[in-house]
């Protein structure tokens, strides 16, 4: 029984920084733009700079016989 003075404090004090975090998130626009990012990845952008082009090689065709 004697651990209770010691969790529910400790409870409280969790919820408290939780909170905190979770306005502070809001605060400084983490969850503005909640639908950008889902349609960026559909979004074909071949001019990403981050992305390495692919070389295509040269088709060998076998001469004929």
């Amino acid at each position: 029984m004697s651990i209770l003075y010691l969790l529910i404090p400790l409870g409280v004090v969790l919820l408290g920084i939780a909170i905190w975090a979770f306005l502070w998130a809001v605060r400084s626009g983490q969850f503005d733009d909640m639908e950008g990012p889902a349609h960026r990845i559909l979004m074909d952008d071949d001019s990403d700079p981050l992305i390495p082009h692919q070389r295509k090689s040269p088709v060998h065709k076998d001469p004929a016989p």
